[in-house]
């Protein structure tokens, strides 16, 4: 019994650009003109911990609605306009899991629609038995709660699920949860138990080595 817990933004896909501008676009209504530099730092959160870390920890929770909604629209219309770039190496680890005979889970930050919204554009929904969303947990990464929910779903415990993530608070998060993890090292330097620039630079036997050791 084994399992592979995959964050999606960074990840699976390369959908950075794609929040930068919805994101600028829903602040800018606001007033509030955001760097790449401060989305960086937040991006992979839950939208209630970039908009508060953003506009202030006093933010109302209305306010906070609006602008959610209103970015994640933009987000969507994006991603069935322009379709979302999958990152190199994805695809091959994929089938090869299945193959295997790992199970595979998405566990996301995001909001549930827009997991929705990259599997339908990448055609990868048959890939995953499980998924968890910003709304099935009440506190985001690191929180280790997205995590420990997917392997719950998949019937798998924790220490037989690696995790593969592209943040730092997804790494700590899945050390919290007692997971082994890939670090992708693509926006952020993450520290996980095997960093690579890209899933291409995995050996054939990354994924049961991390579980033997």
């Amino acid at each position: 019994m084994k399992a592979v817990l995959w964050d999606m933004d960074g990840t699976l896909v390369d959908s950075a650009a794609v929040h930068f501008r919805s994101w600028q676009d829903a602040l800018a209504v606001e007033g509030y003109a955001l760097t790449h530099e401060n989305f960086v730092v937040y991006f992979g959160r839950r939208n209630d911990d970039i908009i508060r870390a953003y506009l202030g920890a006093q933010t109302l929770d209305k306010t906070i609605d609006r602008i959610s909604l209103d970015k994640e629209e933009r987000y969507r219309a994006a991603i069935r306009r322009d379709g979302v770039v999958r990152l190199p190496g994805v695809e091959h680890w994929l089938k090869r899991l299945a193959q295997d005979g790992w199970k595979q889970a998405i566990a996301s930050s995001a909001p549930r629609l827009n997991v929705e919204a990259i599997l339908e554009a990448t055609g990868w929904a048959s890939c995953f038995a499980a998924m968890t969303a910003a709304e099935d947990v009440a506190i985001s990464k690191p929180d280790p709660a997205v995590f420990l929910l997917a392997a719950q779903r998949l019937g798998v415990p924790p220490p037989r699920c690696v995790v593969v993530e592209d943040a730092p608070a997804g790494i700590e998060g899945a050390q919290r949860a007692g997971m082994r993890s890939v670090g992708i090292c693509g926006l952020h330097q993450v520290h996980a138990d095997l960093n690579v620039r890209s899933l291409e630079e995995l050996p054939d036997d990354a994924f049961d080595r991390l579980l033997a050791t």
